[in-house]
């Protein structure tokens, strides 16, 4: 059995992580980067703090101009790109069920959610199919089994189509040498989570640890006892995206506690 440096064993590899300035896709970045690869974080707004060793590109990925302005910039900048993690996704339709979704609700998440994966795929794939070589992973949810239909049906809605989509994919590709995979994290615990936590305690005049309860009860309880850290997703993405998860392509692994209540 081959034997890996886990310190260094991404070392000369490019990647690129979505949405990588805050949250899940903070801790990936600064997972892969432990790991010795080279890391490009995007974001629409710069990270507040600024770490020298993160290359930052500034873009909107739910418009088409926004991913060929990051395609074009990586592989004219570093030739190419060995690791694209398509991290980026989030709500902010606002809540009331199905009347209140306007086109422009289901627009705007079907294009942050399933259309900013799908657009920045087809921009670095062939250079990958081209070195039979390359790592594409998607980060859905398990709301693409599990939606909350009262405030997030069109993210859950993009993110089932992009685990169908993510399975497709690999199913083309991974005989040319890409693996694709997909990762479904339940909750996170992130600072706008812990921000949401406040505001509900606050309005309901609860305590915090009663407003992460509340939450937990709304998606039928996290077996677990908690949201998962940051960090316990970004080690999954660090092991994925290692030689050690070479025959690893076309699954989705979950991440949830135990959210999920089927098999």
């Amino acid at each position: 059995m081959e034997e890996f440096n886990f310190n260094n064993e991404l070392l000369g590899k490019i990647a690129l992580v979505t949405g990588g300035t805050k949250g899940a896709g903070k801790a990936i970045a600064y997972r892969l980067l432990q790991a010795g690869a080279t890391v490009i974080i995007i974001a629409r707004n710069a990270p507040v703090t600024k770490n020298q060793n993160l290359h930052f590109i500034s873009a909107d990925l739910s418009k088409a101009e926004g991913t060929k302005k990051v395609v074009m910039e990586v592989l004219e900048t570093y030739g190419k790109l060995d690791i694209l993690i398509n991290n980026l996704g989030g709500s902010e339709t606002p809540g009331g069920g199905f009347a209140v979704l306007t086109d422009a609700d289901w627009e705007h998440s079907i294009q942050t959610n399933l259309l900013a994966p799908v657009r920045l795929d087809r921009g670095f794939l062939p250079q990958m199919v081209e070195r039979k070589s390359g790592i594409i992973i998607h980060i859905a949810s398990i709301q693409a089994r599990l939606p909350l239909f009262d405030s997030t049906l069109p993210y859950a809605s993009a993110k089932a189509g992009l685990l169908n989509y993510s399975k497709s994919l690999s199913n083309e590709v991974s005989p040319k040498g890409i693996r694709v995979l997909t990762v479904s994290p339940g909750w996170i615990n992130t600072t706008s989570s812990k921000a949401m936590m406040e505001r509900i305690a606050e309005t309901t005049n609860i305590s915090n640890e009663q407003a992460t309860q509340s939450v937990m009860d709304s998606l039928g309880g996290i077996p677990f006892g908690r949201p998962a850290q940051p960090e316990e997703i970004a080690e999954l993405i660090g092991f994925l995206v290692s030689p050690r998860a070479n025959y690893l392509t076309g699954t989705e692994f979950v991440i949830d506690g135990g959210t999920i209540p089927t098999l």
